[in-house]
């Protein structure tokens, strides 16, 4: 049988506009589940449904396809019932829909596979995710009622102790996966039914639970960031012109050439140094002057013709793995720099193709604190590399 992932993504946000695709620690809210989606290797096809142009256009950035959903079914009204039944109306190769919440970032494709083997080789008609907690609760009193709560599942004269009660199992909303005999009756949960219980560090539901940053600390601990470990980063690698600087040169009377860049960057360039990571520099154009000028104390490659070339050579002279560098570019000249290396950013400036070979697309522009930005996601990821060597 036919199962297709299915996020559903809907332009409007009553709360965070185009929350789907706002970076989360560098990557588009939207990029964390499709990925998960796509190394899990369970599904035919992987759809987002959407309203919106540019929630596609990611979209098909992370290798899924598009179905563009109606305005009938894109209302806040709108149930995802409502949207995942015009989906299958419109795709009727698909037997199981696996409805993935975009909400949820710290999903792991390790979770998908087990529900998979759930619904297809056990014969589950339904499978959806929960998470077990530790809470006690109590009856509602409304205001003016003149009574007292009653305790809902505890004896308050014996309370447990977390170690002696398992606790409850609730929905936490990552996914729902259904037969499409179900889906078509108008239901996601039914027929020969089984929850899959995630683990409580990858429950995050960032509609409910957390706010943004806090969501963004929660991923670096928890997140999945690929098929690949995630290694100590010993070279970042950084192109001048629109990453150092904002690309811009401004020419004086006299003929002389002048950039601008930002002392954050240089501050950055020297907290990675400070943790023992190689600094170089790359360009097109001879920049040297520039470099020189600024006194940054690196190595540096410029009128480089083929940035890749250079890169290769720097990473075979240190005896490197790929995943142990960084690199910031901007251009199409780093597209295949940005696609080698285990660590990878662009500013926010960066041009489009740019952008889809990047890991980590930076707040700030080029020239503008862009560097700085990341290195301190690299220092993040690296506090996530040595926490997975202690455990």
């Amino acid at each position: 049988p036919h199962l297709a992932a299915l996020v559903l993504a809907r332009g409007g946000s009553k709360g965070i506009p185009l929350k789907n695709i706002k970076l989360l620690a560098g990557v588009p809210l939207i990029g964390w589940v499709l990925r998960a989606a796509s190394d899990a290797g369970v599904f035919h096809s992987i759809w987002v449904s959407t309203d919106h142009d540019e929630i596609e256009k990611v979209a098909k950035q992370f290798g899924a396809q598009v179905h563009r959903r109606s305005p009938k079914v894109s209302q806040d009204s709108s149930t995802s019932l409502e949207a995942i039944r015009e989906f299958l109306n419109h795709h009727h190769e698909v037997d199981i829909v696996g409805n993935i919440q975009a909400t949820s970032p710290c999903l792991h494709p390790s979770d998908l596979i087990k529900v998979a083997d759930l619904i297809q080789k056990e014969g589950f008609d339904s499978v959806f995710s929960v998470v077990r907690r530790h809470q006690f609760r109590w009856s509602e009193v409304k205001k003016g009622e003149n009574k007292m709560t009653e305790p809902q599942n505890l004896n308050p004269a014996k309370r447990y102790r977390r170690q002696d009660w398992p606790g409850e199992l609730y929905e936490n909303g990552s996914f729902y996966f259904a037969r499409r005999h179900l889906i078509e009756k108008g239901y996601l949960q039914g027929g020969k039914m089984a929850y899959y219980e995630m683990r409580a560090e990858h429950s995050v539901d960032i509609d409910i639970d957390i706010d943004w940053p806090i969501a963004e600390q929660r991923v670096l601990s928890f997140g999945y960031f690929g098929k690949e470990p995630l290694k100590e980063v010993k070279l970042f690698v950084c192109s001048v012109d629109g990453c150092l600087t904002n690309g811009r040169i401004y020419v004086t009377e006299d003929q002389k050439e002048m950039v601008s860049y930002d002392y954050r960057d240089i501050v950055g360039i020297d907290l990675l140094k400070k943790r023992g990571i190689q600094v170089r520099f790359i360009s097109e154009r001879d920049c040297s002057k520039t470099l020189s000028a600024i006194q940054l104390g690196c190595i540096a490659e410029v009128k480089a013709t083929n940035k890749l070339q250079v890169l290769e050579d720097w990473q075979k002279d240190m005896g490197l793995n790929w995943k142990e560098i960084a690199y910031l570019g901007n251009e199409e000249s780093d597209v295949e720099c940005l696609k080698k290396a285990g660590m990878s950013g662009v500013p926010a400036d960066a041009c489009t193709v740019a952008q889809k070979a990047a890991g980590y697309i930076c707040k700030s522009n080029g020239g503008c604190g862009a560097v700085r930005e990341f290195a301190e996601h690299i220092f993040l990821l690296l506090e996530k590399v040595n926490s997975a060597r202690k455990q």
